[in-house]
């Protein structure tokens, strides 16, 4: 009994320190890490299983570096951000690998980036002409950014001359039956007016999952 006690304790604590040590890594997406926000990732995971597995390992062995890993991450994440020159040796340089139109050999192979990942990427972009792109660009996440020719671009309102009015984004104003009050404030609205709107169809906040109004004055609601 004792020792599954052990264990919850153990996973609990190393899964809430590992959840803020990731947390202070920033808001990107897995795919958008850089190398060394990656090695940091799969240390931190490594560092992570020692204490839940082995019991006999004191936790401050697997704490203490856990706790470096995160200032060393923290303290470059700052400093990149202040020093062009230390952001290109930690997360390197976007690569054009096509340029008006013709594949840079060069750079693929500097890259290490074959035709097969090219291809691949373009299908995913639903590219299946690579004479339609004018550039490509190999970002340091090893996403592909791909810019096409103009002849081959959607058509805007801007390209028919067509003015268009200002859309913004949607104010919410129910998430999970809960009233969200800043929201409200901030677009110069209040509860006895959300309420009013919600009871003329039968509602009340508690039975709303999400409630938005958009910059036009339309109200979206779904109901639980």
């Amino acid at each position: 009994m004792f020792l599954i006690l052990e264990y919850v304790y153990r996973t609990t604590l190393v899964y809430f320190l590992v959840l803020l040590v990731i947390r202070a890594m920033g808001k990107r997406e897995i795919g958008q890490l850089s190398p060394f926000d990656f090695v940091v990732a799969i240390i931190i995971a490594e560092l992570a299983a020692l204490p839940m597995e082995l019991t006999d390992i004191p936790l401050w062995h697997s704490i203490l570096p856990l706790l470096i890993l995160a200032a060393l991450q923290i303290s470059l994440s700052y400093a990149t951000l202040f020093s062009r020159k230390l952001r290109g040796i930690i997360c390197g340089h976007p690569q054009i690998i096509m340029k008006n139109g013709a594949l840079l050999r060069k750079e693929m192979r500097k890259a290490r980036y074959n035709l097969d990942d090219l291809v691949a990427q373009m299908r995913e972009k639903g590219i299946v002409d690579l004479s339609d792109i004018e550039f490509a660009v190999l970002e340091t996440s090893g996403k592909l950014s791909v810019i096409l020719k103009s002849q081959h671009r959607p058509v805007t309102p801007a390209d028919l001359g067509i003015s268009t009015a200002y859309e913004g984004l949607p104010t919410v104003l129910v998430m999970d039956g809960d009233i969200m009050k800043d929201n409200l404030a901030q677009i110069d609205l209040d509860e006895t007016w959300l309420q009013k709107v919600l009871s003329e169809q039968r509602l009340t906040s508690k039975k709303v999952l999400l409630a938005t109004l958009s910059t036009d004055g339309r109200l979206f609601i779904n109901k639980k």
